[in-house]
């Protein structure tokens, strides 16, 4: 059992002793009512199929398909699940206020081998009473999943966790973004500048600056996720372990000429 005051140990080095996410220990559910999540599961799905949906037309479709709702309660699913619509917009993902936003570097490069650019995003998995986070970071070369990570809440720990894993088997020329507070927190950033990486972060209002880890959450969600309906984070957890492990290694990839993403990372 965790201490949150134990005498030589923080809360971080419990955590990391245990191999459990230090954001969960601070998590308290609330109950939320199953119309809303039945909205939210229809909204990600209709999101994942249509992501230039921007909240006002993403009301306007679901009310043309019988729904009752307006679009401030879709701008608020909108917010609890980290969406914004694949084009420029008002209605992007914010960073927090004191945090540095860096420059997107990547337009017009060319992505010619591993490890040149990583990048990451968060998205939404649905269970059946309830929700959680994913977060993966992929490289870009090969599309190869270099380390992924659930969490109940979009505090930043779990991505900054994510990171640091992912640094210790190995390290990128630049690190791409979007100007989410969980990446542009110091303690994010601060871990790509002391390891010399470069930061690069999508410009505001393009999501597609991002395109690749886009890509992978519809694979995820359509392949796996949206197959079944997920009870506990530990079903959900071990179903995206193994669809990384699928996709990573079995699932040919049409733009690697058939090859997977391991095939190319890991050669």
């Amino acid at each position: 059992m965790l201490e949150l005051n134990h005498e030589y140990l923080s809360i971080r080095r419990q955590c990391e002793i245990l191999d459990i996410n230090r954001s969960n220990i601070y998590y308290s559910k609330k109950e939320i009512n199953e119309t809303i999540l039945q909205l939210m599961r229809t909204v990600d799905e209709v999101y994942t199929k249509y992501p230039f949906f921007g909240t006002r037309k993403m009301a306007s479709y679901l009310q043309l398909n019988g729904y009752e709702v307006g679009r401030e309660q879709i701008r608020s699913i909108y917010n609890k699940l980290g969406l914004h619509a694949l084009c420029p917009g008002p209605h992007t993902s914010k960073p927090h206020p004191e945090h540095k936003i860096y420059p997107y570097l990547l337009r017009d490069v060319e992505i010619a081998a591993n490890d040149q650019v990583w990048s990451t995003d968060i998205t939404y998995l649905p269970l059946r009473k309830g929700f959680v986070y994913l977060v993966a970071i992929i490289d870009w070369h090969s599309r190869y999943v270099l380390d992924w990570e659930l969490s109940t809440t979009l505090e930043a720990d779990f991505c900054v966790e994510t990171l640091r894993r992912t640094l210790k088997k190995g390290y990128c020329e630049i690190f791409n973004t979007d100007q989410g507070s969980q990446f542009t927190s110091n303690d994010f950033t601060g871990l790509l500048l002391a390891n010399g990486i470069k930061i690069s972060m999508d410009g505001k209002g393009r999501a597609l600056d991002n395109i690749f880890v886009e890509r992978l959450w519809r694979s995820v969600k359509y392949e796996k996720i949206y197959l079944q309906e997920w009870d506990t984070v530990k079903e959900i957890r071990a179903g995206v372990n193994d669809y990384f492990g699928f996709y990573n290694f079995e699932r040919p990839h049409q733009n690697l000429n058939g090859k997977t993403p391991a095939s190319i990372y890991l050669a």
